[in-house]
């Protein structure tokens, strides 16, 4: 990814950012996530609610590593993987989505029903 890329994308809007990780997530087939030394995936609360984030490029993902992340390592998780996996640990923790945070500052968030719908939706364009 280009500087410009990146330098305009992160100006965007939750919404509109939730919208190209959609797109880009869809193109791509990859998901990004952090995760500390010992193996435990970032999450992060918000009003009690407790948020995976997640991230349609590793240079995203790499905006994130502060206050308290800066030594987590960002795995590439395979779309495939991230649905057969991941959906299970997120509904069985009740997490809520954090779509492309940007440094300290909440994405857009949702809950795994829109973020699947969404999904779906855009995958559909491709079959």
């Amino acid at each position: 990814m280009n500087k410009y890329e990146f330098d305009n994308v992160i100006k965007l809007t939750p919404l509109e950012r939730y919208r190209y990780f959609i797109k880009k997530v869809a193109d791509n087939e990859f998901i990004y996530l952090l995760f500390s030394k010992e193996g435990d995936i970032a999450i992060s609360e918000l009003d009690g609610y407790i948020m995976l984030p997640v991230w349609s490029a590793t240079e995203f993902a790499e905006s994130c590593k502060i206050n308290g992340w800066e030594y987590f390592t960002i795995r590439e998780i395979p779309l495939d993987d991230f649905i057969d996996e991941w959906y299970e640990i997120i509904d069985n923790n009740e997490y809520l989505i954090n779509v492309f945070p940007i440094n300290d500052i909440t994405g857009f968030v949702v809950s795994l029903n829109e973020f699947k719908l969404d999904l779906e939706e855009e995958l559909d364009k491709y079959y």
